[in-house]
């Protein structure tokens, strides 16, 4: 894959959502510990342990976003941006981070109906298609895969048996794939819940006593997004991005979940992964250290290039407000606050070997070139493309 220009390192961006005091948390006469202030990105969190006089501890952000916020300005100041570096061949990740229950899930995917309540998600196959259709000099074509990390195991939640465990590898050009992973080519918005709604049925929930719908799983949708246009000498340049949307499973502790059985092994498998990406950040922003222990699990292999490597990347970290939470939200908070340091290095994904446009633009031709003999040379018409991109969209493996 041939590299553009040097690009200076850019930070991942961070930024910090606190979800509003639950029916329970009310109930409960639970206090709210977190002030916020949006203007500076600021965030205080109060020790309901300490003594009154002690001042609360702040933590500054790129932005946060408070218990009032809506999903629609969330997704226009966080994820869009990303989104649309991903159409111009840069790879992005949004990902959101946070103890169990604290709104991850509602961040990225949130409610289907009313509109409103939709999440980063659903809100970014509507921004890709949107874009596509405003574009009239480029040729797109648009692939989704949806995988699942559970309990240590990569799922394909679009094949037909997906408990099967599938490999990862590893190549110059593409850097750590999933071997044998579905990948559906999708020409609108609708398809692409469709794909992402036929992926949940099989993904691994359960009910813990912090939330009912725990997710027991990592979750990656990835969107490859490929284009080419035609520069004036008439050669054809294709660009691939790719958007990795990742609703990792939740931080615990047993003791307040009240996990056990099944339950406790998933739980020890998620704060496992999500300690080997706690070291992972760690290392990237520590001058000191030489080895980055990527491969310390299959999150962090699979996240690899979204930390440091070549990707423009948002860490959402959720948060609730109530006291009983505190040493969560101050893990959490100290956890995005090292994160903010990590250096990446994004650049545009040009003429990538393993195209997949490239090769319908070739059958294009090819069959252009049989109409044309076959009519002596009297011209063939034009060839659909979209027609032809169609033939390959019905499932097969992609890497």
């Amino acid at each position: 894959m041939a590299d553009g220009p040097k690009k200076n390192p850019e930070c991942v961006r961070v930024v910090v959502r606190c979800r509003p005091m639950s029916r329970k948390e009310v109930e409960d006469n639970r206090k709210r510990i977190i002030e916020m202030n949006l203007e500076l990105g600021e965030i205080t969190v109060k020790n309901p342990e300490a003594d009154p006089r002690e001042l609360p501890k702040p933590f500054t952000f790129d932005q946060v976003y408070d218990w009032n916020s809506e999903q629609a300005y969330l997704f226009e100041t966080t994820a869009q941006p990303i989104v649309d570096s991903v159409l111009t061949g840069y790879n992005g990740t949004v990902f959101a981070y946070g103890q169990t229950g604290t709104g991850k899930t509602h961040t990225m995917e949130g409610q289907w109906e009313p509109h409103e309540m939709r999440g980063i998600i659903p809100r970014a196959f509507n921004r890709i298609f949107e874009r596509i259709e405003q574009t009239h000099d480029q040729n797109f074509l648009v692939r989704a895969s949806f995988l699942e990390i559970y309990n240590e195991e990569v799922r394909d939640l679009l094949s037909k048996d997906p408990k099967n465990k599938l490999e990862l590898k590893e190549d110059v050009d593409r850097g750590v794939y999933v071997k044998d992973l579905t990948s559906y080519v999708v020409k609108k918005a609708e398809e692409m819940e469709h794909v992402l709604m036929a992926g949940k049925k099989n993904r691994s929930v359960g009910a813990t006593l912090m939330n009912q719908d725990s997710s027991r799983s990592h979750s990656i949708f990835s969107i490859i997004i490929e284009s080419s246009n035609e520069s004036p000498d008439g050669s054809k340049h294709i660009r691939a991005g790719k958007l990795n949307l990742v609703d990792l499973a939740g931080s615990e502790r047993q003791s307040k979940t009240g996990a056990t059985g099944d339950r406790l092994k998933e739980a020890t498998k998620i704060n496992l992964s999500l300690s080997a990406l706690g070291n992972v950040i760690s290392a990237l922003v520590d001058s000191k250290t030489n080895h980055i222990p990527y491969r310390d699990s299959k999150l962090t292999r699979l996240l690899q290039d979204s930390l440091g490597g070549n990707t423009k990347t948002v860490m959402v970290a959720n948060m609730g407000p109530a006291d009983y939470n505190y040493d969560e939200s101050i893990s959490t908070l100290r956890y995005a606050n090292r994160a903010k340091n990590i250096k990446n290095k994004p650049k545009i994904n040009e003429d990538p070997k393993d195209a997949m446009l490239r090769e319908f633009q070739e059958e294009i031709s090819r069959l252009k070139a049989m109409l044309e003999a076959q009519q002596g040379g009297e011209g063939g018409g034009e060839i659909d493309m979209a027609a032809v991109a169609g033939g390959g969209g019905g499932g097969g493996g992609g890497g």
